[in-house]
């Protein structure tokens, strides 16, 4: 099952996003694993806060960075079909 527009993704149980002095980086933990957000995914997992859809997110996306709609709305949910595969993400 894919993600669709209207989805509201949230990370799965476990998961957070924080940042990590150690790396001067922010980071996805979870139990044993471990990933670096590039600049572009960050800018999406920021907006996840569990009320807003992923129409919302590329709407924000879209505004902030004056970019066409439809390919920002084709890589975020590429990203958070690949993250709910690897259990980063959940709808």
């Amino acid at each position: 099952m894919s993600i669709a527009p209207a989805t509201i993704p949230r990370f799965a149980r476990g998961m957070r996003l924080r940042e990590d002095p150690a790396r001067s980086r922010w980071v996805v933990v979870g139990p044993e694993r471990l990933f670096v957000p590039d600049d572009i995914a960050l800018e999406i997992l920021r907006l996840m806060d569990g009320a807003r859809s992923v129409d919302a997110i590329v709407d924000d996306l879209a505004a902030r960075f004056d970019a066409p709609r439809e390919a920002i709305a084709a890589d975020v949910l590429a990203m958070l079909d690949d993250l709910r595969a690897k259990g980063v993400v959940t709808a």
